[in-house]
C-alpha cells in the first residue's frame, strides 16, 4: 500500500541513486564529455547543484570551448545565490533576489 505516492518516488531515488553510481564507475575510469554531462543532468534531477557545478567545471577542463557547461554554470549558480540568500537576514534590500 503507497501512501500518497511516497513509494514511488523512493523507488525512483533509489533507481537515481543506481544510475549515478554506474555513471561515477564509467568516469572513474575513463572522463567523457557525454558522461559528465550526463552526471551533471543527474545530479540536477536529485537537487545536488553544487556537484554538477563540479561536473561543468571538469567538462571545461576537458573542454573550454564548450558554451553549453559555461551556460548550465551560470545557471546553477544563480539557483544557489537565491537558494542561499536569506532575504530576512539582512536589513540591506540590495541583498533582496527579487528587486534585481
Amino acid at each position: 500500500m503507497e501512501l500518497m505516492g511516497y513509494g514511488n518516488s523512493s523507488k525512483k531515488m533509489s533507481k537515481e541513486k543506481e544510475q549515478l553510481n554506474k555513471l561515477n564507475d564509467l568516469i572513474e575510469k575513463k572522463p567523457d564529455i557525454n558522461l559528465l554531462y550526463k552526471r551533471a543532468e543527474l545530479l540536477m534531477a536529485i537537487g545536488e547543484n553544487a556537484k554538477a557545478i563540479n561536473d561543468y567545471y571538469h567538462i571545461l577542463r576537458i573542454d573550454n570551448k564548450e558554451k553549453f557547461a559555461k551556460s548550465k554554470i551560470e545557471y546553477l549558480k544563480t539557483i544557489l545565490r537565491y537558494s542561499n540568500t536569506d532575504i530576512y537576514a539582512s536589513p540591506n534590500t540590495n541583498l533582496d533576489p527579487w528587486l534585481e
